[in-house]
């Protein structure tokens, strides 16, 4: 495991950068199972067995996940993943121990039954759980796209209200190809996103409308809003800059639409969208 020694931080960030180096460097070759500096500098051991892992899971849940919860990550019993027996475990040596002796001081029977290669398949399945939480690398994209096409389609143009803003012939097109699907869904889930949601990140483009002090409204574009200063752009072109504390602003907030989605959609009606907007590429 990884020492937790302390140091400034101009030298742990060339430390870190020195490492991405090296890792680079020293990168296995595509196809070779090497471990490579990154798993070293994760702390992580040798790749876990996925077939014994996989053996695992079954003696695992029905004798050991009504206390330790499911994929050991907790319940009335201890979280097996941040574990020090199962962190400091290599080849099943000190987690079979554990299982076949059992812990009856603190309440933990003793599994004698299981042969050694049980052992050692259970002690791969939670040495498979500590990689899947401690690697990012190994993570995987679900396939999100279970949805009916049809069904979204009709939700867009009907009940869901989307054609009134968007179009799939204008700001949504080619869509399906600009996004990953489980991306795609963030942008209509998550309000206030890069989307097609809006949202501050991408260009102003709000709708604003400023009342001076004598009554007179100017309505056009943001450009700019601080706690000191709002500009404008009016639909003339031209542009207006005003004192933030002398003036009233309104903001058409573009996304109350989506919101209000948030409190209606159902399960169907986000994957049915989902799997609709797939489609526009």
């Amino acid at each position: 495991m990884l020492s937790r020694g302390r140091s400034c931080g101009c030298a742990f960030l060339l430390a870190v950068a020195a490492l991405q180096l090296h890792a680079q460097e020293d990168m296995p070759a595509p196809g070779r199972g090497a471990r490579g500096n990154v798993r070293a500098f994760l702390g992580l051991g040798p790749p876990p067995d996925a077939a014994a892992a996989a053996r695992g899971e079954k003696l695992f849940n029905p004798n050991c996940e009504f206390c330790h919860g499911e994929r050991a990550r907790g319940a009335s019993g201890p979280n097996l993943v941040r574990s020090q027996v199962v962190l400091d475990d290599e080849k099943g040596e000190a987690i079979g121990a554990v299982v076949a002796e059992g812990r009856p001081d603190k309440g933990m029977p003793a599994f004698p039954a299981f042969t050694k290669d049980q052992l050692y398949d259970l002690a791969e399945y939670l040495h498979m759980q500590v990689e899947l939480v401690a690697n990012r690398g190994s993570y995987k994209r679900l396939n999100i796209v279970t949805g009916n096409a049809q069904a979204g389609e009709a939700y867009f143009n009907g009940a869901g209200g989307c054609s009134a803003c968007h179009s799939v012939a204008g700001d949504l097109a080619h869509i399906g190809g600009k996004f990953q699907p489980d991306q795609l869904q963030n942008q209509f889930v998550w309000p206030g996103g890069r989307g097609f949601g809006g949202g501050r990140g991408a260009a102003p483009a709000e709708k604003v409308t400023v009342t001076l002090p004598s009554g007179q409204s100017v309505t056009g574009t943001l450009r700019r809003i601080d706690d000191f200063n709002v500009s404008i752009r009016d639909s003339a072109g031209d542009y207006h800059s005003w004192p933030r504390e002398a003036v009233r602003v309104q903001i058409e907030d573009r996304l109350a639409a989506h919101r209000q989605l948030l409190a209606k959609y159902t399960d169907a009606d986000i994957h049915n969208l989902t799997a609709y907007l797939v489609t526009l590429k």
